[in-house]
């Protein structure tokens, strides 16, 4: 895949199904703002609750979109190898450059099972595709480690990348050694991304980012300027959108008659409560997840007004974009009322 910043772009959903208007509107944003490629129904993008022809159609509608002017990768990834593969051979017909494959979830193979049972039947089937790992084991209870990467990167060249969302330095260091330098690995967590690019022994190629859904230009910059070796600059940006990345979960505290208990609103959760409130098409997050606490979407606001406050030229291509202003959205308080739930009970 291609070095730079890439969008894991939410999924608009109306009642009756995916807003067709909604994603061409948001991936015309993306594209508009200097994007490197956007992810199609990866996890952000909700792929657990499409239906199949919803999950095939829109990998098709933003192939179609982002061709011949941004990358584009398939979220393909499940917990059955035989519909990953169908999923797989779809996005390789829509013309989609690679397709990111997320480590099987719940049942929860071990890494050589991954490696052999899951990633390689897609890397031999497609061999015209990159073939994207997503490490994420907060999510999936599964990993892949960086030896089996390495084995199937010698066995295999289109498996080339991983999306790493570890969380773990080492993890991330022992994926370079292993892997060696031609291996792209990109972050698969906002907040680590300048680190991880900064890094020597890690060196990442970019990012699969979150946030970028509303600062694609100040993604994109940053992500541009540590490529080029401009760390000043990158660094600036990096300092005016770091409180975005909160974000990806919020955590609050909720009370409740039997005492209090923990909340966390993960991902997309908080960035889609955020985009509707902005007036972008966004839609709902579809059950099981459903709206923040009042509290959630409180902590989320304040998120964005603080970057706003300090640094509002972050969101000046999106005001453009959608002709709005975030500064009247973030004070619109009737908001609270179709975005979160009224109480904990």
């Amino acid at each position: 895949m291609q070095s730079g910043a890439y969008t894991a772009l939410v999924t608009p959903f109306t009642e009756t199904g995916v807003d067709r208007d909604g994603l061409q509107q948001l991936a015309e944003f993306q594209i508009a703002n200097g994007i490197t490629g956007i992810l199609a129904v990866g996890t952000t993008g909700e792929s657990p609750t499409l239906s199949w022809e919803e999950h095939i159609d829109t990998i098709a509608r933003v192939a179609a979109l982002t061709k011949g002017r941004c990358q584009c990768i398939a979220g393909t990834g499940s917990n059955n190898t035989e519909e990953s593969l169908n999923a797989v051979e779809h996005a390789a017909k829509t013309g989609a450059n690679g397709v990111l494959m997320v480590d099987p979830y719940y049942n929860g193979p071990s890494s050589l099972e991954i490696r052999r049972e899951y990633l390689a039947p897609a890397a031999e089937r497609f061999p015209e595709l990159t073939i994207i790992p997503y490490v994420i084991p907060g999510r999936t209870g599964a990993q892949i480690f960086p030896e089996d990467l390495a084995y199937l990167f010698q066995s295999h060249p289109n498996v080339n990348t991983v999306k790493e969302a570890t969380g773990n330095l080492d993890n991330m260091r022992r994926t370079r050694a292993c892997c060696g330098p031609a291996y792209h690995i990109f972050s698969g967590d906002d907040a680590m991304t300048f680190e991880m690019m900064t890094s020597p022994d890690i060196r990442a190629a970019g990012v699969i980012s979150v946030v970028s859904n509303i600062v694609p230009k100040a993604v994109s910059d940053m992500v541009a300027h540590l490529a080029a070796g401009d760390v000043a600059a990158a660094e600036k940006i990096h300092a005016a959108i770091a409180p975005l990345f909160g974000l990806v979960t919020v955590t609050t505290q909720e009370e409740t008659p039997l005492g209090t208990v923990t909340c966390r609103a993960r991902n997309p959760s908080a960035i889609k409560s955020i985009m509707a409130l902005l007036g972008l098409p966004a839609g709902f997050c579809r059950q099981p997840l459903g709206k923040m606490t009042a509290a959630g979407l409180t902590k989320s606001i304040e998120m964005v007004a603080g970057v706003y406050e300090a640094h509002p030229e972050v969101f000046a291509p999106l005001e453009s974009h959608f002709g709005i202003s975030v500064g009247e959205r973030l004070q619109d308080r009737s908001a609270y009322e179709r975005l979160a739930y009224s109480s904990y009970l």
